[in-house]
């Protein structure tokens, strides 16, 4: 995507408030709540938009109202089976509702869930704050436009592709060897150039993995955060929620999901992607009450 000399010179600025802004938000002492805003065809959950921009724009704004802190927007689903689309499709879908936030809701952080180079390149133009990539930067190109863009990228693990990666996902050690490929991503990003403040991961609960191998991640989530990296869990209206409650529907998976939510802040997790954001900002604020054994509300809640 060409850009003018002027668009160029706006960008540079952004990326060094991208880092500061994220990591002022992870030092508080609750996890973020990222709202999930799928501008797709279709999405496993059934809240995909279709593409309308301004369905999104209006979604990801209640969203902020309810509490989110970041805004993760995508245009390609990668549910189970799904295809891929093109970075141009990705791009047409994304880049009206980043400049519309942008202007209309400044205080949001822009998450965009991409695996293409040339989307994160426009993203980044367009007032992204964050790249969120299902492959860990392992495309054609991403690694390079990842660091180009000077956002924090969040790495994370997948076994297979989305159109397979659900037919027969197979581990000697699930919990060893998602650890063992967030590590060696980690040293190939940081290898190449990308600085240890823009790194987030996430075990990519439900992607390449059966109802136990999710279950047994979760279980173990301590052993992502001793990476030293801030810690995305997205396990919101997952199939293993469904296989556990016995719910074939996945938007009738919101109190299994908030439970799933709560045990990821529990055990570390900075970022919580979720499809509902106020029920999970409700039972974070009431977690945290409880933990306090006091009623402390922080200013805008």
């Amino acid at each position: 995507m060409q850009t003018n000399t002027g668009e160029a010179k706006r960008t540079l600025a952004k990326p060094h408030e991208a880092v500061d802004r994220l990591h002022r938000l992870l030092r508080q002492d609750r996890p973020l709540v990222m709202g999930i805003v799928n501008v797709t065809d279709d999405s496993f959950s059934g809240d995909g938009l279709k593409g309308d921009a301004t369905a999104a724009i209006a979604q990801a704004k209640a969203m902020a109202e309810a509490g989110a802190d970041l805004i993760d927007l995508g245009a390609e689903s990668t549910r189970p089976g799904a295809a891929p689309v093109s970075f141009q499709q990705e791009i047409q879908r994304l880049v009206p509702v980043i400049e519309a936030l942008r202007r209309d809701a400044p205080q949001l952080l822009l998450s965009v869930d991409t695996r293409n180079a040339g989307t994160m390149r426009a993203v980044a133009v367009a007032g992204a704050h964050l790249i969120n990539d299902i492959s860990a930067l392992e495309g054609e190109g991403s690694l390079e436009a990842a660091i180009r863009s000077g956002l924090p990228v969040v790495l994370m693990h997948m076994q297979g592709q989305p159109g397979t990666m659900q037919q027969s996902p197979h581990y000697d050690d699930v919990v060893g060897e998602v650890r063992d490929y967030l590590a060696q991503r980690i040293a190939a990003c940081r290898a190449a150039g990308l600085s240890r403040d823009r790194i987030l991961i996430d075990p990519g609960i439900g992607f390449g993995k059966s109802v136990d191998h999710n279950l047994t991640l979760l279980q173990r989530l301590q052993a992502f955060r001793l990476l030293g990296y801030p810690l995305l869990v997205g396990a919101s209206r997952k199939s293993f929620i469904g296989a556990v409650a016995r719910e074939p529907e996945a938007q009738r998976r919101v109190p299994g999901s908030v439970a799933a939510a709560l045990w990821a802040a529990q055990n570390g997790a900075k970022i919580l992607r979720v499809h509902d954001v106020a029920e999970t900002v409700q039972a974070l604020n009431v977690w945290q009450a409880m933990q306090r054994g006091t009623l402390k509300v922080e200013k805008g809640q």
